[in-house]
């Protein structure tokens, strides 16, 4: 566990968003004033049930949706201010995406669908896949370089999609749910190589998750419910630092 203080800037400040799908008498409010801030080099786990707005709240971090109203600020730029042509570039550069499900490309092999983000992310070929071989070594995949995903197990399917994310070295790093498809064995492990080779970056990483066999690894817990951050209660403190755990959720 790493502790940040107030002085260490921040990676994520979300202040007062709202998000609202629909219109009129089919509208849903499925963010209400959300405020939540994420330190540069933080893990931070964002739990709650199904349907609490963890996800919508990811996607909006991360530049996929749009919030309703309020300010998201990623490293002090205002993406709401950015023009849609602006945002795949800016997603590109700056964030990376671990996924439930591994979405990587059925046809490349391990190295080369993390060479291929290296290389997005303007690295040379050569280069990317320099850095695609180091990280294979760190996820203890060298052997397995030029597998296909149908030949990988699922957690080795997902510890090649940590890789991916960090290739190229964004500074900010989303993953939704990365271990509802594992065990418990496998979860843990994927969790915690992300942890791992995030802190050696020094890359920020904001984890949604419901699984508390994961809980112990973040550097801080926040709990989400109903589209609203759940106000901090001392006596809900489990093994993480400032943690907040919604009803239902907690370990």
């Amino acid at each position: 566990m790493t502790t940040h203080s107030s002085s260490t800037p921040l990676a994520i400040d979300v202040r007062k968003v709202t998000k609202v799908f629909g219109s009129g008498p089919l509208a849903f409010q499925a963010l209400t004033d959300v405020d939540f801030q994420v330190h540069q080099g933080e893990l931070v786990m964002l739990v709650g049930p199904s349907g609490s707005g963890k996800t919508t709240l990811l996607s909006i971090m991360g530049c996929v949706l749009r919030a309703t109203s309020g300010e998201v600020r990623l490293f002090d730029i205002d993406v709401a201010r950015l023009k849609d042509r602006q945002l795949p570039a800016f997603r590109s550069a700056a964030i990376g995406f671990v996924f439930q499900g591994h979405n990587l490309i059925a046809s490349l092999t391990a190295r080369d669908n993390i060479a291929m983000i290296s290389r997005l992310r303007g690295r040379s070929a050569r280069a990317a896949n320099a850095e695609a071989d180091t990280l294979l070594e760190k996820i203890g995949l060298a052997d397995k370089a030029r597998r296909r995903p149908a030949e990988l197990s699922g957690g080795q399917r997902q510890r090649v999609a940590i890789a991916r994310a960090l290739a190229g070295e964004p500074p900010l790093i989303f993953a939704d749910e990365p271990t509802a498809a594992l065990d418990a064995h496998a979860g843990h492990d994927v969790t915690e190589l992300l942890v791992t080779l995030g802190r050696e970056r020094g890359t920020t990483v904001v984890v949604v998750t419901h699984d508390n066999r994961i809980f112990h690894l973040a550097d801080r817990i926040v709990g989400i419910e109903d589209g609203r951050i759940v106000a901090p209660d001392p006596s809900t403190a489990g093994p993480a630092h400032g943690v907040t755990f919604p009803t239902g959720a907690h370990p």
